[in-house]
């Protein structure tokens, strides 16, 4: 089922191939800026009269002759310098909303060309707990998971984690001094982390204690049993306690590979790099250097440095024989495209580490790995009201199990206030909808790559882009069903006359355009701005066209433009991750 956006390029297209040649490239149709002169616009004609040197009016006229369009808008209008804008029938508009209302999927169709994706998020490390550093990675590649999912890609969710590296070291030599097999079991972040921050802090002052750590990392590499052991409790009991939080989350993984996982594959990889030239030794150490075959400024592998490139190396073997991330992302690429056949892997990790990326990414490339597509999808960092860092009134990092906690608990406060009459198991369940959608929605809202301020008061208000708006607005058509004594829209003919009908009506219509967008721009923010303006327009219909006093059949009509609503709503908050209630 095509988009009114897809169906018109089509046309558009078709007619540009008729008048003119050769077919300038798409696309063809945008949504019109202003929608009082129209709902969609295209600058096909400015093209072609660029092409052709021509008066783009003319070109304009010239179109207009080769398009057929009469049974799906009103005659083009020639905009500004040869601009077309299309002004779509509300017979068609009617034509498309039920037959949207009639598919399961609302008439968002699946790609022609589905992919193996690999999404790459969260990552946490074991032995820490997560904080709020970890929100944006983990609600941001669930969404996108779930849209990439949803448009008939297969989606294959990693979770690549933090268990190897030199802190385990430092938390072996603590845990055999002074761990507890029992804090382990019950609180094995804040057990192993308060071990981690003495152990480091000694470190620092300590040589003896610096050696010590070293020993026991050395241990743990050469597969020491009693060190093998050790960590995988810290592992497993870590592990569960993630699993705690990402059930709160409603975000599940297919698989959970971490560093570890890739460790005994790093000496094949070094090698390889090494035989093929891509990767040489200097200074004791094994790193990838620039090969000379891009521009300098392009080039990840230098940097300028006051006017004057120099080297800017990815080490892949330290000089002391081990290795670091870079070798494991390496590995890592190599085993997603032999054992998964990835077609596309997606990075979901913050900003800071974008050099890292196009670093991996060229290395990928000069290593073969050419038609696997690398996206490195970035975002920006939640700040609090001082617009610094998120931080605890401690100074530390926010810890997520505790936001998500406060988020409910604010939830609950203000359905306390507004249903003072709720039972409190009712309140909870509630509550915890409430939150976390509003925790979820507000980082999901932002323009990923921005930093953005992070207030309660404005995530958990009930009007505005946020989540309890659009889930309230939710609420509100199913009252109307049960109201009605419905729990579904009748089979009615759309009939739309009223200009609020026929506005909610053009932006139903656009939902399937929000999803592919919010994909393919790796952007979810585009989808929540499209439920926010779909539940306000919903909102203005609600106010000019009453629903059950009207008479048949424009009762059934509005019914059906409430009922498509209501699921838009709710398949569109549920790519998000994000829950809907039925009562609030």
């Amino acid at each position: 089922m095509n988009t009114p956006r897809q169906e018109l390029e089509a046309r558009v297209a078709l007619a540009v191939g008729k008048a003119f040649s050769p077919v300038p490239p798409g696309p063809y149709v945008r949504p019109c800026p202003d929608s009082r002169h129209g709902d969609f616009q295209t600058n096909a004609a400015l093209v072609q009269a660029k092409e052709a040197k021509a008066n783009p009016r003319e070109v304009a006229a010239q179109l207009i002759a080769a398009l057929d369009l009469s049974d799906i808008a009103d005659a083009p209008e020639i905009a500004g310098p040869g601009f077309l804008n299309f002004r779509l029938k509300p017979a068609y508009l009617a034509q498309q909303v039920r037959a949207r209302a009639a598919d399961g999927r609302l008439g968002v169709p699946t790609v022609v060309k589905p992919e193996t994706v690999i999404m790459d998020y969260s990552g946490p490390n074991i032995a820490k707990e997560m904080h709020v550093g970890h929100l944006r990675s983990t609600v941001l590649g669930d969404a996108l998971a779930r849209l990439y999912c949803f448009i008939g890609h297969k989606v294959v969710a990693d979770n690549h984690i933090g268990d190897w590296g030199t802190g385990f070291g430092m938390i072996l030599y603590g845990y055999k001094r002074e761990g507890d097999a029992e804090k382990l079991r019950q609180d094995p972040f804040g057990h192993l982390e308060g071990i981690y921050r003495r152990i480091q802090e000694e470190s620092k002052t300590d040589e003896t204690v610096r050696e010590a750590a070293k020993r026991e990392l050395v241990l743990l590499q050469q597969g020491d049993a009693k060190n093998r052991e050790l960590w995988e409790q810290f592992r497993t009991y870590s592990l569960a306690a993630l699993d705690v939080m990402y059930q709160r989350f409603g975000v599940q993984f297919d698989y959970t590979l971490g560093e570890s996982f890739y460790n005994d594959m790093l000496p094949g990889v070094v090698a390889e790099l090494q035989k093929k030239g891509i990767a040489r030794e200097s200074e004791g150490a094994v790193a990838i250097f620039s090969d000379g075959t891009l521009p300098q400024k392009d080039d990840p592998f230098l940097v300028s440095d006051k006017g004057e490139f120099r080297d800017n190396p990815l080490l892949v073997r330290k000089s002391d024989g081990g290795f670091n991330y870079a070798t494991t992302d390496l590995a890592t690429i190599r085993y997603r495209h032999d054992h998964f056949h990835a077609e596309r892997v997606i990075y979901v990790v913050d900003g800071r580490q974008q050099m890292h990326f196009r670093q991996l990414f060229e290395a990928s490339r000069r290593w073969g790995y050419t038609e696997m597509k690398l996206e490195h999808v970035w975002f920006g960092t939640i700040l609090g009201p001082d617009k610094k860092p998120f931080k605890s009134r401690e100074g530390e990092n926010v810890k997520l199990r505790a936001l998500v906690a406060e988020a409910e608990e604010r939830a609950a406060a203000i359905l306390t206030e507004k249903r003072p009459e709720m039972n409190e198991h009712e309140r909870g369940a509630l509550a915890r909808i409430v939150g976390l959608g509003a925790l979820k929605y507000a980082d999901l809202a932002q323009n990923r790559n921005l930093d953005y301020v992070f207030t309660w008061e404005k995530l958990l208000a009930f009007d505005g882009n946020t989540a309890p708006y659009l889930q309230n607005a939710y609420v509100r058509i199913r009252a109307i069903f049960r109201k009605a004594g419905l729990t579904e829209a009748p089979q009615a003919e759309v009939i739309l006359t009223e200009p609020a009908e026929l506005a909610l009506s053009r932006k139903l219509l656009d939902f399937a355009d929000s999803i592919f967008m919010a994909a393919e721009e790796y952007r979810p923010h585009y989808l929540c701005l499209y439920l926010f303006e779909l539940a306000t327009f919903f909102h203005k219909f609600y106010e000019a066209c009453p629903v059950l006093i009207a008479e048949p059949p424009v009762r059934d009509s509005r019914l059906v433009l409430c009922d498509l609503t209501a699921r838009t709503l709710r398949q569109g908050l549920n790519l998000l991750g994000i829950e809907v209630v039925e009562q609030m």
